[in-house]
């Protein structure tokens, strides 16, 4: 049986609203990964007049990451596409720009809930189906992160796609081409895919009587397709053949150069990522871990092997464990469903406890850097004569995906030492250093200044002298953070340039 219409219905308007009550920045991934790509590839402009802010051929800004072949242009071909629809339909307007990816995504977002839902009701009943949909729905993380335009998102929502597939002891769901597609797909967006899918696909193997038929039948043939279509889609961009997946694991894993971004101690999943993630269901996924039958042991496995493995790596992000937090949220429900005396309250717990967090994320904190583009787009009125130079820590904010007007726009460079020299230092730990010194020797001469200026308010008595010496006024202050850390401060301020004609 489907799941019922009205479910879906629910889901849709739920992550509808969902998607509209995230306005915060989670990392800068969310952009420089997927819709400053797919704004690039769409949208054509001559290089601007004056090289020395920005020297750019194309209409856009391709990260280190891109020019390393370290990324496919597979999933930012999901949002080009959008874009290729809304420019010939002449309706690409920046809001719109921004906020039908995101509307996209949610709706990916609402039927995995429904599949996950229908593949509970499958394993087990309607019942404890109910209760996995709620713990889903009312997940703070969930909430935080399924809207956004992010390559774990994706991945997370094709691994509930793929789960819904699953030949699992119990399921008339299973489809081996369906669910091997599927974790293929999410491979090629998310090479990082394959860890969570490891026991998975090992323990089918090892289930299936025609394991070679399996493997000559299925996988290959699967394999060979999903690889293929990656190859020629970055063929077609990159202009040369380029296998990203092998390149991405090279950099992640072998060469661990991801610690550039910083590193954590081994424990950090288990002691921090994971009992966040799962907020207020953490004490109800123990529980339902210690109730579960022995079928779903496999989805229990899988969780702790993700984690496991990622632990090994040094640099870990809470967003990087996002999707084994379905797979939690059906021992949530398994525990729900089997509470005796204390279920409304534990309803109501769950409920009201994810609200805060979840709202707190999604409309409050880290939302200036987004808030400040709007004020950013309002110089496209007049992109010959206004330029900006954003001076914070490097990809704080998105760029011409939420601007989409041709205006002479920088920011502090910061890509990891890939020549593997010894005294390696980027941009903006250069600047940073010493941000006086940095400034003067930058814009030594007045023609180079540009006119708006974007920053974290801790910079401003630092440079306050270049500021006044070049006659920059403060224009505007934006909410960004409750929780001020480092270079990352409470407010955005923007200055602009005092000049006979102000614009």
């Amino acid at each position: 049986a489907a799941a019922p219409a009205p479910l879906l219905a629910l889901a849709v308007a739920l992550r509808t609203l969902n998607c509209f009550l995230v306005r915060t920045s989670f990392v800068p991934d969310e952009y420089w990964q997927s819709l400053e790509v797919a704004h690039r590839m769409v949208f054509k402009y001559p290089s601007p007049a004056s090289p020395s802010l920005l020297n750019i051929h194309n209409y856009g800004y391709l990260t280190w990451e891109w020019t390393s072949n370290l990324r496919g242009y597979s999933y930012p071909l999901f949002f080009a596409t959008m874009y290729k629809v809304l420019e010939l339909l002449g309706k690409d307007h920046v809001q719109l720009l921004i906020w039908v990816p995101r509307l996209a995504q949610a709706v990916l977002a609402a039927f995995a809930d429904v599949k996950l839902y229908s593949l509970v009701q499958h394993l087990e009943n309607s019942e404890t189906a109910k209760f996995v949909f709620f713990c889903q729905l009312c997940s703070w993380f969930t909430w935080y992160s399924c809207t956004r335009t992010l390559t774990n998102t994706m991945e997370t929502i094709l691994t509930i796609f793929a789960l819904s597939y699953y030949p699992i002891k119990g399921s008339k769901m299973g489809n081996s081409y369906k669910y091997l597609a599927l974790v293929a797909l999410a491979i090629v967006i998310r090479p990082t895919a394959v860890i969570p899918w490891m026991p998975l696909v090992f323990s089918h193997f090892l289930q299936e009587q025609k394991k070679a038929d399996l493997i000559l039948h299925k996988c290959i043939p699967v394999g060979l397709v999903t690889v293929g279509t990656s190859l020629i889609i970055d063929r077609v961009f990159f202009g040369e053949w380029v296998l990203v997946q092998v390149n991405f694991l090279k950099f992640n894993v072998l060469q661990n150069l991801g610690t550039f971004y910083g590193s954590h101690p081994w424990h950090w999943y288990f002691t921090q990522g994971l009992p966040v993630i799962l907020g207020p269901h953490l004490p109800f996924f123990i529980h339902g871990c210690a109730l579960a039958p022995r079928r779903h042991r496999i989805f229990l496995l899988t969780v702790i092997w993700t984690v496991l493995v990622y632990s090994t790596l040094s640099h870990k992000e809470f967003r990087f464990i996002y999707p084994v937090l379905p797979f939690c949220m059906i021992f949530c429900g398994y525990s729900l469903k089997h509470l005796k005396a204390w279920k409304k309250t534990a309803v109501s717990f769950l409920l009201l406890s994810n609200v805060v967090p979840a709202l707190y994320t999604g409309l409050v904190h880290q939302r200036g850097t987004l808030d400040v583009m709007g004020h950013i787009q309002q110089l496209c009125n007049n992109s010959q004569q206004a330029s900006v130079f954003i001076l914070m820590p490097c990809h704080s904010t998105p760029f011409y995906s939420h601007v989409h007007c041709p205006l002479k726009m920088r920011f502090l460079q910061c890509p990891p030492n890939l020549t593997g020299s010894e005294s390696y230092i980027d941009e903006a730990d250069v600047f940073y250093s010493n941000p006086l010194v940095w400034l003067n020797k930058e814009f030594y001469n007045d023609t180079l200044l540009p006119s708006h200026l974007i920053l974290f308010n801790v910079l401003e008595q630092e440079i306050s002298s270049f500021l006044a010496l070049r006659g920059y006024e403060r224009t505007a202050t934006v909410f960004h953070t409750h929780v001020p850390q480092g270079r990352v401060g409470s407010h955005i301020s923007i200055y602009r340039r005092k000049t006979e004609t102000n614009y």
